[in-house]
């Protein structure tokens, strides 16, 4: 599967696991409540680990262990919910997190410009036939008029 990082189209190497899964190898990703559980268990797997959030999740609940996540996933479960922008931007510009942040599920193509705004450097639409498409959105706008949370 294919996904969007820092305006291009890439391959994903990443294994999204649920809360029953057994633990793969490789880079994997995990419920913030599977990662609240079984912590040490997965600090001691081989290779980078993800966390995914909801809306009604909270970034403080795993914001003193950002330094051992490499991938925050935002899971929009509809486009509705705008909690995931905040999420967004209080891991970039309140904790400093360089790590990759990526939406994920059902928000709207043309939000990835909004996204991006506040922090998410990464996309992956539930339909990936959308990856073209989002990619231009990414450049809908050359004059903004707040500050981003990314330079």
């Amino acid at each position: 599967m294919q996904i969007i990082k820092d305006q291009q189209i890439i391959d994903d190497n990443w294994q999204s696991l649920a809360d029953d899964d057994e633990l793969a190898t490789g880079d994997i990703s995990v419920s913030l409540n599977r990662w609240q559980q079984e912590k040490p268990k997965l600090l001691a797997h081989d290779g980078r680990l993800g966390i995914r959030i909801n809306p009604a999740d909270t970034v403080t609940d795993f914001a003193d262990d950002l330094d051992k996540i490499a991938l925050v996933e935002l899971d929009f479960p509809d486009f509705a919910d705008g909690r995931l922008f905040t999420h967004a931007w209080l891991l970039r510009s309140r904790y400093g997190y360089q790590g990759e942040i990526r939406a994920t599920g059902n928000y709207m193509p043309d939000q990835v410009f909004y996204l991006s705004r506040v922090g998410v450097n990464a996309f992956k639409p539930a339909k990936t036939g959308h990856l073209p498409v989002e990619l231009g959105y990414l450049n809908d706008f050359t004059v903004n008029y707040q500050a981003s949370a990314v330079n």
